[in-house]
C-alpha cells in the first residue's frame, strides 16, 4: 500500500506494477491528517497567526515551513530574509533554531529573533510579513490567504500541498526529500526550483552550502504570479481537484483500497 495516487505519479506505480519481481502496489493516497482542529488548540499562537492572516488579502502570502526538522544555520537564515525582503511579497514564515551540534539536530525555538535575523528586517516587514516558530501547517495551508508554499518537499507536506492547490517552491533538506523536488519540478512540473540538490547536514557538524538570496528571491516571484498565470499554479489547481476525486467512489484509490481487500480475502481463504 502506497499513499500516493493513480494521477499524480502514473509512471512510477505504471513501472512498479510491471515489474514481476515487486509485490503488487496499491496506491491508495492521499492519506492526510487533516483535523486541524486539534492542531490548532494544541498550539498557543495559533489564534494569532489566524489574526494576521485573516487580514491578508487571497493567495497573497507566500508560507515558508521546512518541517519538523527544518532549520538553518545563520549565514541561509540572512540569505531567506533577504529574499523575502527584496521580494516585496507578503510572508508567514516558520523559523526554528538548529539545537546541539554532533547529534541528529532537532530544532529549538528562538527566544528572540533578532539574534539570527538581519538588523531591523522585523521592522522593516512590519505588516507584509510575520515570523513565527513551529506552525500549525494543515491549518495555515488550508487558509485562503496562503498561496505559495516554500518548503522542504516531505511527503507528507507535498500532499498536503496538493490537496489545498497550494503551489510549491523547492528546497529540500535530506533524505528522499531531494528525489521528491526532481520530480515536483522536472516531472511534473508543479513546482517552481530554488533548489532540488540542496542538502544540509542534519547533525551540523559541517556548514552547509548556502543558497543566495537570489535564487530564493527569483523563484518567490516565479511562484506568486497573478491569479490565472503560470503553468505550476495551474497543474497545481488542477491536480488538486484529481487528489479529491480519487478518494471518491470510483476513483482509482478507492478502487485500489477495494482491490486490496479482496486481495486479502483470497489470500486467508
Amino acid at each position: 500500500m502506497v499513499n500516493t495516487f493513480q494521477e499524480l505519479e502514473p509512471f512510477a506505480i505504471e513501472a512498479l506494477s510491471n515489474q514481476n519481481k515487486y509485490p503488487k502496489v496499491y496506491p491508495i493516497g492521499p492519506i492526510l491528517s487533516l483535523s486541524s482542529d486539534d492542531e490548532q488548540s494544541s498550539h498557543q499562537g495559533y489564534d494569532e497567526i489566524k489574526k494576521w492572516l485573516d487580514e491578508q488579502p487571497e493567495r497573497s502570502v507566500i508560507f515558508l515551513c521546512f518541517g519538523s526538522m527544518g532549520c538553518f544555520e545563520e549565514s541561509q537564515v540572512k540569505e531567506i530574509a533577504s529574499a523575502l525582503e527584496n521580494s516585496g511579497e507578503r510572508f508567514l514564515w516558520s523559523l526554528r533554531k538548529p539545537g546541539r551540534e554532533g547529534v541528529m539536530q532537532v530544532p529549538i525555538e528562538y527566544e528572540d529573533f533578532r539574534e539570527v535575523l538581519p538588523e531591523k528586517f522585523l521592522e522593516r516587514t512590519k505588516g507584509i510579513g510575520k515570523v513565527i516558530g513551529w506552525a500549525p501547517q494543515v491549518a495555515v495551508l488550508s487558509h485562503p490567504a496562503i498561496g505559495g508554499f516554500v518548503s522542504h518537499c516531505g511527503w507528507n507536506s507535498t500532499l498536503e500541498s496538493v490537496w489545498f492547490g497550494v503551489p510549491m517552491a523547492t528546497f529540500p533538506l535530506y533524505a528522499e526529500q531531494q528525489l521528491n523536488a526532481f520530480e515536483l519540478v522536472k516531472e511534473l512540473g508543479m513546482a517552481e526550483e530554488i533548489r532540488i540538490d540542496f542538502r544540509r547536514d542534519m547533525r551540523g557538524e559541517k556548514l552547509s552550502e548556502i543558497v543566495r538570496s537570489r535564487e530564493i528571491e527569483a523563484a518567490i516571484r516565479r511562484l506568486m504570479v497573478e491569479e490565472g498565470g503560470g503553468r505550476v499554479r495551474n497543474k497545481v489547481k488542477d491536480m488538486k481537484e484529481r487528489s479529491r476525486m480519487t478518494l471518491m467512489e470510483g476513483g482509482s484509490s478507492y478502487n485500489a483500497q477495494s482491490v486490496f481487500i479482496e486481495d486479502v480475502i483470497k489470500n486467508v481463504s
